[in-house]
């Protein structure tokens, strides 16, 4: 299994930044996709942007020139870091981390849909 821990969330004024940082550990040969999600109050969870095992990357509409993903491997370990630049009051949310695509050294995976979510951290923006 996969725990995932995220750290990096504050507050700032509008036009500021704040890099968020997610750390997965275990016993695992590789996570195939790690997602940054956020949740404002009131509102549903939505993906704010995701890296696969081989870089490539994907934003939503909102934050694109924004934010910027990134995403470094070692044995056992996945740190994913989150940049975000001219923060908006509307970017206030908890910040979940979210995984799939686990796969043990015996070369197998995890079932589809199997994800692992961290905890969250919380980023205010204020106006």
């Amino acid at each position: 299994q996969v725990q995932l821990v995220e750290s990096g969330g504050g507050s700032v004024q509008a036009g500021g930044s704040l890099r968020l940082s997610c750390v997965a550990s275990g016993s695992f040969r590789s996570l195939e996709v790690i997602r940054w999600y956020r949740q404002a109050s009131d509102k549903e969870r939505e993906l704010v942007a995701g890296v696969t095992l081989d870089g490539n990357t994907n934003y939503a509409d909102s934050v694109k020139g924004r934010f910027t993903i990134s995403r470094d491997n070692a044995k056992n370990m996945v740190t994913v870091a989150l940049q975000m630049n001219d923060l908006k009051p509307e970017d206030t949310a908890v910040y979940y981390c979210n995984a799939g695509g686990l796969r043990y050294y015996s070369g197998s995976y995890t079932p589809p849909g199997r994800e692992f979510w961290g905890r969250g951290t919380q980023v205010t923006v204020s106006s």
